[in-house]
């Protein structure tokens, strides 16, 4: 199993992968001013987001992209399920990454609190991601907002370490780009320095679902019902 700095050497070494590819050609450059970096998780299954590291094709590093609570819904009369993914997902709380071309490398470490289990990944985005990330789809909203791309990369991470990754646009079926199991970090939460504790107690409605449908393992592979799976 690699451990967290292993991972990051390997995501070192993608970096400058990438950077010599780079030196060999025109950098992709985008059509509008910054995509957004989104995280989410399934209803209920509360995530505390250690830490998110990101590169693009240019060979650039954003570290420390993103932390702290991911968005998720919780409504109190235990409506939702946790089951699956959620029917319309949003783009996840996040940032856009200013300053970034697309997206090349992403690592991330996070808390699945329910279990709880600290998990970490890296996994690239594949050449046909990014290509529809600039492919122009312009459009508009029921509310009137005009669209013209899919600028957004969303992140689930559910228990058990499942990392669900898509892209999205305004008003548009997000595509998922993939799908991959992560490691457990064998130091724990916040690599050891918390001496096992970990960010966040659960909520009391997450501890109410829970106790009355506890928590659903292996329904966060399958695909989204309207998801359109890239090639």
């Amino acid at each position: 199993m690699k451990s967290w700095a292993m991972i990051r050497r390997l995501l070192s070494i993608a970096l400058l992968i990438s950077l010599a590819g780079c030196q060999s050609g025109a950098a992709n450059k985008l059509p509008y001013d910054a995509w957004y970096l989104g995280f989410l998780a399934p209803n209920y299954m509360q995530i505390w987001l250690e830490q998110a590291n990101v590169s693009d094709i240019d060979g650039r590093f954003f570290p420390n992209a993103m932390g702290g609570v991911v968005a998720m819904g919780q409504p109190a009369s235990l409506s939702a399920t946790a089951k699956g993914w959620p029917r319309r997902i949003g783009s996840g709380k996040g940032r856009y990454m200013t300053g970034l071309d697309l997206p090349y490398m992403v690592a991330v470490r996070w808390q699945s609190l329910v279990e709880p289990q600290t998990y970490q990944a890296i996994f690239a985005i594949p050449p046909w991601a990014r290509e529809k990330m600039v492919e122009r789809i312009s459009g508009q909203c029921p509310s009137g907002y005009q669209f013209d791309y899919r600028e957004s990369l969303t992140i689930g991470l559910a228990p058990g370490g499942v990392v669900k990754v898509w892209i999205m646009g305004p008003c548009l079926d997000p595509i998922e780009v993939l799908t991959l199991q992560a490691e457990v970090e064998p130091k724990g939460p916040d690599q050891g320095r918390m001496n096992g504790q970990y960010a966040l107690p659960l909520t009391e409605v997450t501890k109410a679902y829970i106790d009355k449908y506890g928590v659903p393992y292996g329904s966060w592979w399958a695909p989204i019902p309207y998801t359109t799976v890239g090639p």
